[in-house]
């Protein structure tokens, strides 16, 4: 029996595959192929609040949208419950849903107390939730890890506190920070957490292939499971577990296929960023797309000395085509 798709205050999800908010890789571009693929929610890049508030025009475009990507998440990272409830105020009108980043690993921020420092906080988590909560009155969630490091997993005391302050959702990385993104993500936190809380509870880490995505929500009884580094280069890893979840047959991307949504993707990013943006940014998704093909480290090399977009798309053809041949 299928589980129904879960709803987050007044916002009904149509399935259970939903994409990881990702600083510097979820831009409009990405999150329309993503969407393309089947998931049902998807988000920003991690936006400062601060920086919103102090360099409107510049985090602003971090925001821009397009109809065809709703519902749409934004989630925002900062340390102060004042600035961060201004934010919200200036970007809910914009949004299907709010998200707190309190689990980001990355030094940068945790050095401003936003991300996992504020785990260390738990007095932090419930000022900057209450405080939220008292202007914002839309679907509010927010993503954590299980702890600051091994000796302090407190994910279930961050949970509670989160139930407790109206957050109607909340997404779990089963790692903690000291952890980072290596070995093995702790998925029975999830369980925990699923067994603790009456809000709907989303499971992250580790889900590369759509066997490991349907054994996570079979595994831990989370209630949707959040898409993060298995989609680099494999946005039919989303449709792949959709498939899994309706008993339907996976299907497996040739080389043809693969071009055809690698001339999406780059064409969205040109008519979003212009061409020096995209040669910058699209290199990376690239070659994440072309992981496991033959010559694809040759493919890799000549792409950092191509400097005409003209030429990374005669590059990219010839790449994918020769595959296929092979």
């Amino acid at each position: 029996m299928q589980i129904k798709p879960p709803k987050i205050k007044s916002l009904q999800l149509e399935n259970r595959v939903i994409l990881a908010p990702m600083a510097g890789i979820t831009s409009l571009p990405y999150r329309r192929v993503m969407k393309s693929f089947g998931a049902s929610l998807v988000f920003s890049e991690m936006i400062s609040a601060n920086g919103l508030i102090r360099d409107g025009h510049k985090t602003r475009l971090l925001l821009v949208s397009h109809p065809e990507e709703f519902p749409l998440g934004i989630q925002l990272f900062g340390d102060d419950p004042k600035v961060l409830a201004t934010a919200v105020e200036m970007v809910m009108a914009e949004s299907s849903l709010i998200d707190i980043n309190m689990g980001c690993p990355v030094k940068k921020v945790v050095r401003s107390g936003a991300g996992s420092a504020l785990l260390q906080d738990p007095k932090r988590v419930s000022q900057i939730l209450k405080a939220i909560r008292k202007i914002y009155p839309g679907p509010l969630t927010l993503k954590i890890r299980s702890g600051w490091d091994e000796q302090s997993l407190n994910f279930l005391e961050i949970g509670r506190i989160a139930e407790a302050e109206g957050a109607d959702a909340i997404t779990l990385h089963p790692r903690p920070r000291s952890q980072g993104f290596s070995g093995k993500a702790h998925w029975e936190h999830i369980t925990e957490l699923k067994s603790a809380l009456n809000i709907p509870v989303f499971g992250s880490g580790d889900i590369f292939t759509a066997e490991e995505g349907l054994l996570m929500l079979n595994q831990t009884g989370c209630d949707a499971i959040m898409i993060g580094r298995g989609g680099y280069g494999n946005p039919w890893l989303i449709s792949q577990i959709l498939a899994l979840l309706e008993g339907k047959a996976v299907l497996y991307p040739g080389s043809i296929e693969k071009f055809r949504v690698v001339s999406q993707h780059l064409q969205l990013h040109r008519e979003q960023f212009g061409d020096k943006k995209t040669l910058l940014e699209m290199r990376k998704h690239l070659c994440w797309y072309a992981r496991g093909l033959a010559g694809a480290s040759h493919f890799r090399a000549t792409l950092q000395k191509t400097e005409q977009f003209d030429q990374v798309m005669e590059l990219t053809k010839l790449f994918f085509s020769q595959t296929e041949a092979a």
